[in-house]
């Protein structure tokens, strides 16, 4: 039962190799719990275990059956196999805690740019952000601006070359899906992507914006700049590396 389990789940990952170094296991050994021809020791099991967010039941009961590991809609059996692998955990190499400074185009206003701030933490093995909407854009939208309206947050996922993340404000009033993959510079600590707004196509303004996420970690010396220029501003107010990254010049493609 255990090798047919770990087979299912290993269907989630990237590939055995990659769920290999993720675990710490030895390869040859992974295989051999596979065909069911070895069991691990009880600390191999917890560190399986934990990162397939299932229970030690995976040696003795069918993984569709534990209730446990149906993490909600995405670990269905209807599609565990297609959207499951997006519920592994995210590793702080992939996309560390802490604050960001964001950057994008308005949606509304396309002579304007968007900036923000987000904090990313972790909650029970899974990847999460939270910010607040700019009161101006609030307002354009002839929405309230009080902090619990303005508030969202989103659920942070791995993807094959970066993270995505779905956001919306509270109630689920509106929701955004996010990619950003990371970028070679010399700290290391710069996403790029697209942020796109769920939305009919005859709305007001547009779809789909080129992001850009500059990590600042908890240094408050870094965030508090980031969280009092936050709001609607000009080409000419972007610094230098958000106007490269965002080729307001070129349209998105």
């Amino acid at each position: 039962m255990l090798g047919a389990n770990l087979r299912q789940l290993s269907q989630r990952a990237p590939s055995i190799s990659a769920l290999c170094r993720d675990l710490g296991i030895n390869r040859t050994q992974y295989n051999r719990y596979l065909a069911g021809e070895s069991f691990p020791r009880p600390d191999v099991l917890h560190r399986i275990c934990s990162y397939f967010q299932v229970d030690a039941r995976i040696l003795l009961e069918p993984v569709e059956e534990i209730t446990n590991s149906e993490a909600g809609i995405l670990n269905n059996p209807a599609v565990a196999n297609y959207l499951g692998g997006a519920l592994r955990p995210v590793s702080e190499e992939e996309f560390p805690s802490g604050f960001y400074r964001f950057a994008r185009r308005s949606f509304l206003d396309e002579d304007m740019f968007v900036r923000g701030l987000i904090y990313v933490f972790r909650s029970r093995k899974g990847t999460f952000l939270k910010g607040f909407e700019a009161k101006d854009a609030m307002r354009q939208q002839g929405l309230p601006t009080e902090p619990a309206t303005r508030e969202f947050r989103g659920a942070v996922m791995a993807q094959e070359d970066g993270v995505a993340a779905l956001v919306s404000r509270r109630g689920a009033t509106t929701t955004s899906f996010n990619f950003l993959a990371r970028i070679p510079s010399f700290e290391n600590n710069f996403w790029v992507g697209y942020v796109t707004r769920t939305v009919r196509e005859n709305v007001a303004g547009r779809r789909v914006e080129r992001l850009v996420y500059e990590y600042l970690g908890k240094d408050m010396a870094h965030v508090l700049p980031a969280a009092r220029s936050a709001g609607f501003c000009t080409e000419a107010d972007l610094l230098a590396y958000q106007r490269n990254l965002l080729k307001p010049s070129e349209s998105f493609i």
